[in-house]
């Protein structure tokens, strides 16, 4: 089976359920997927909005009634539970809006919102309109950055052209982490 045709058949699939666990590589993959035209640009962006939002409202709802778990408890012992509780009480509308923009608190965030009296009618219409503007932003990047690979370097294979996209990805992630570690230390000089 080629690789077409798994994405073909498989993609949407993949998207939403990497949309839901990783995030942004997942959508931004899923806009280079339909900038090769495997698959609509509206799909592979509903598929990651989808996936998104549901995995949000999976550790929101995680925070709500399941903080007996082993795994919900080792998230909440994380470094990022003091930032993202902080910046939740201070700007709690705009924190539920942002916060899976934020590197280093996405999957954290919703546990943490889960937890506090924030009512979860609120977290859902919240969460729905971030993940819609999430999951359009990171599948339209991935279709911008496939229709500039390809007018810089031209139609490449398929298998290339997926790998270029996932190593930029994965720079702008490096890069982006590394810049979160660095910028708590510059606070304390």
């Amino acid at each position: 089976m080629s690789i077409e045709l798994l994405i073909e058949n498989y993609g949407l699939l993949a998207i939403f359920l990497g949309a839901a666990i990783e995030g942004e590589t997942a959508a931004f993959l899923g806009g280079v997927v339909a900038h090769r035209g495997l698959l609509s640009y509206w799909a592979a962006a509903s598929a990651a909005v989808a996936g998104s939002f549901v995995g949000d409202q999976f550790w929101f709802f995680a925070g709500r009634y399941a903080t007996r778990w082993g795994f919900v408890r080792r998230l909440m012992e994380k470094p990022a539970l003091t930032r993202a509780t902080r910046l939740l009480e201070k700007y709690p509308t705009g924190f539920i809006l942002a916060f899976r923009f934020l590197v280093g608190l996405r999957t954290i965030s919703p546990v943490v919102i889960g937890t506090t009296r924030i009512p979860g009618g609120k977290f859902v219409v919240l969460n729905a309109v971030a993940a819609l503007a999430w999951g359009l932003l990171f599948t339209g990047l991935g279709y911008l950055f496939g229709h500039g690979v390809q007018q810089i370097l031209g139609h490449l294979p398929l298998h290339r052209h997926l790998l270029i996209a996932a190593g930029a990805a994965a720079v702008v992630a490096a890069a982006a982490f590394a810049f979160r570690k660095m910028r708590p230390s510059a606070r304390h000089s």
